[in-house]
């Protein structure tokens, strides 16, 4: 052995001299393999490059025949290399060739040599090649020494990430991690975006691999957590955490982690080789990373977002910088990608540079869905793993409709789905000259098309889609959006502004739709097994009358002069709505008492999403002046199948014959006491759907402002006693669970109506 390895200090200092070289990338690579090989006391220094064909690569080499550099090359799993690159796990063996998994290669001449160390090259936990270190004598290789090879290799992983390397593949070959991905998650928004990638949380860069004093980064490092362990406190106990449910079960396993003692000894052993503090936090999570992503135990993998979530904090708290992209950051095709997020946060960004959104999580029904369908955006949620196979600035393309996601696509795709975008947007121009069309069929029967919205920005839409009125205004999204709860006069605002902005176009006002899942960031709550069927909605309400009077009032004197229309959900027994009445009526008593003037016309009435009131129905119809479905929610009740549970939400149909019995039930009853009824969950905005409530008898549908086109241009091409003639006997006809959707489908097909 000739002589003992140099401290890695020492060899990253020369590394990122030879980064700094104007030299190309071969020329580079070349000397940091020379460099690496004399600091680790080595004969052989080898890269090897994972390719998008999935075969690692050698780009570079010393000690091994330089001809074999571009020409030798195996599959993951082939041979030692191929073993690091599948496990994500270092391999030391003093002698190499009695390994099981041993593959020889003779253009490499790698056979005098019988020691052997490798390392994976990995960033985000994903493997981009390998680093070996081989000796001519047997030898046992030292833990510090594997140390010295893996912080080298995070130096590796950002030159490959950079793209560097793919200037020196042969042609034809794409490097893994520049390679075009095709990802499936859920369809949540319709439509197309073409852009670069912008992540929500900007992944922390890390420059700086090398510590120049090792107690001061010791010192850093503990600071930096204590800090976090502080904020992560705050978050939990503090006042501006709202309460209970699954979130605050989050923030107490990220919390049980901040103070996990073996996470934090790794952190400390990792600046201890040598790293400033943010390279060891990197380097920890990447091997992290690693075991996990490639455990078999759920509950193991579910822990990579919390570790991922806590490493990311800490990376922030040590650099200082900002959580989110600024707007000023923003390229003009910007497309978000984020775990999750917000709709407080969607609306931060511009929303002129945003062409759609990719979740790791988030369905159909989530609020951000909501917010970025109101703002026109196409949105592809439960995408797995995205915020670490994306880069800022890649480009990407999402497709809404299809629930795809194509990251870095070549150009031939790219020009595809442009197209795609284009004949989009001239469907879109169709439906827009539909507007003023009214929405009658074939034979004759009118269908009231409404616009659901939440937010100002949604207001417009009225007039461009030709909406009938605002079937349905989500009062909550203005309040989860505010900073604080909003006070009177702020409220008479926010309403009046909405009445102003449409006049003459009737509002149906929903009142706070809160608990459950919609937690307002500085309203208190407590923790609940099973928050959807918890307190939640009216039950808040009528439990804190003083919060929906409050809301009442402020919506009474908004419409001073003006028709007004409220509308209480999740109504589960006539008496909940009777005590909504009265305290309806005991506040236009208020009014009118200190001389403000009241609604010219009030109507008041009931989300119809909780299943107790199907057994009500005559009952409360002679109490309400109308009805809307919320579909959403008294499908998912039905069926016992949380919508938000990805395990779950895809094991019934709207279209089966029991939820359409249901509906049908709801129709009838409303019809033959004659009080409007509308569907305004998400199967009202669905064509085929929409067909099918038609049959069953609903005459208004309240959708989302891009749903209305579509929706219209169905009903103008359909023969409603033909549809229905058709679906009444499927009705009677089924007795289990069966969906109808093929044969809805077929039926408008036979008849060119179009979906």
């Amino acid at each position: 052995m000739r002589g003992a390895p140099a401290g890695p200090r020492q060899l990253l200092r020369r590394l990122r001299e030879v980064m700094a070289e104007p030299v190309n990338a071969q020329t580079r690579l070349d000397r940091i393999v020379i460099h690496i090989a004399s600091n680790m006391v080595a004969e052989v220094c080898s890269v090897y490059v994972l390719r998008s064909d999935g075969r690692l690569e050698l780009f570079a080499t010393e000690g091994l025949n330089r001809e074999a550099v571009h020409q030798t090359t195996m599959r993951a799993g082939e041979g030692l290399v191929g073993l690091i690159a599948e496990s994500a796990e270092p391999l030391a063996l003093s002698e190499a060739q009695a390994h099981p998994a041993f593959s020889y290669k003779p253009e490499t001449g790698e056979e005098i040599y019988h020691s052997f160390l490798g390392v994976p090259i990995l960033r985000g936990g994903n493997t981009l090649g390998v680093l070996v270190v081989q000796n001519r004598a047997q030898r046992a290789y030292l833990e510090e020494e594997i140390e010295v090879l893996q912080t080298t290799a995070m130096l590796l992983a950002e030159m490959i990430a950079s793209g560097e390397l793919q200037s020196i593949a042969p042609a034809g070959t794409v490097i893994s991690i520049r390679k075009s991905l095709t990802l499936t998650g859920r369809p949540v928004a319709d439509g197309v975006g073409l852009g670069h990638a912008v992540l929500h949380e900007p992944r922390v860069i890390v420059s700086q691999l090398v510590a120049e004093d090792l107690k001061k980064e010791e010192a850093r490092l503990g600071e930096a957590i204590a800090a976090l362990r502080i904020s992560m406190d705050r978050l939990i106990d503090g006042h501006e955490h709202a309460g209970a449910g699954d979130h605050r079960d989050v923030l107490e396993t990220l919390r049980l982690i901040a103070n996990d003692p073996g996470w934090m000894r790794r952190l400390r052993e990792a600046v201890l080789t040598g790293l400033t503090a943010e390279a060891a936090v990197e380097r920890v999570q990447n091997d992290t990373r690693a075991r996990l992503q490639r455990s078999t135990d759920p509950y193991m993998r579910e822990r990579l977002h919390d570790l991922d979530d806590l490493a990311n904090r800490l990376l922030h708290q040590l650099t200082g910088q900002p959580f989110v992209t600024a707007n000023d950051k923003l390229p003009e095709n910007a497309i978000l990608v984020a775990r999750t997020m917000g709709a407080a946060a969607l609306l931060d960004y511009d929303r002129r540079k945003l062409r759609g959104i990719v979740l790791e999580e988030g369905g159909a029904s989530s609020h951000v869905a909501i917010v970025a369908r109101a703002l026109g955006l196409p949105v592809v949620g439960e995408t797995p793993n995205i915020t670490n196979l994306v880069d800022d600035g890649d480009a990407i393309i999402i497709d809404g409709g299809a629930g795809e996601v194509l990251v870095r696509p070549p150009a031939d795709l790219q020009a595809a789905y442009a197209e795609k975008a284009r004949l989009r947007a001239r469907r879109q121009e169709q439906y827009r000259s539909l507007r003023d069309t009214p929405a009658v069929s074939r034979d004759g029967v009118a269908i009231d098309l409404h616009m659901n919205a939440g937010l100002l920005v949604d207001l417009p839409h009225v007039r461009e889609t030709g909406a009938v009125s605002i079937g349905l205004f989500r009062t909550e999204l203005l309040f989860m959006v505010a900073s604080q709860f909003p006070r009177l006069r702020e409220q008479i605002e926010l309403y009046k502004s909405v009445l102003d902005a449409v006049p003459g176009v009737p509002v149906t006002f929903r009142t706070l739709d809160i608990g459950g899942d919609k937690i307002l960031p500085y309203m208190r709550s407590f923790e609940e097994e099973n928050p959807a069927l918890g307190w939640r909605a009216i039950r808040i309400g009528l439990d804190r009358p003083a919060l929906l009077r409050y809301q009442l009032r402020a919506m009474l004197m908004a419409a001073g002069g003006r028709e007004l229309r409220i509308m209480f959900p999740m109504i589960a027994e006539a008496e909940e709505f009777d005590r909504a009445r009265e305290l309806t009526l005991r506040e236009i008593r208020h009014l009118e008492r200190h001389g403000h003037p009241t609604p010219t016309s009030l109507k008041l009435g009931i989300m119809v999403e909780v299943p107790s009131v199907l057994w009500q129905l005559e009952d409360m119809l002679g109490r309400v002046d109308f009805m809307s479905v919320g579909s959403n929610d008294l499908l998912q009740y039905l069926f016992a199948a949380d919508r938000d549970n990805k395990r779950v939400q895809d094991r019934f149909d709207p279209l089966s014959a029991p939820a359409l019995r249901a509906l049908k039930l709801i129709a009838d009853k409303a019809n033959n006491a004659g009080k409007p009824v509308t569907v305004c969950g998400e199967i009202g905005g669905r064509p085929l759907e929409a067909l099918a409530l038609i049959a069953l008898g609903y005459r208004g549908l309240s959708m989302s402002p891009s749903a209305i086109g579509p929706v219209k241009a169905m009903v103008l091409g359909l023969n409603v006693a033909e549809a229905r003639d058709l679906l009444l006997p499927l009705l009677d006809r089924h007795d289990g669970g069966h969906s109808l959707r093929a044969e809805l489908r077929a039926f408008a097909e036979a008849k060119g109506v179009p979906l």
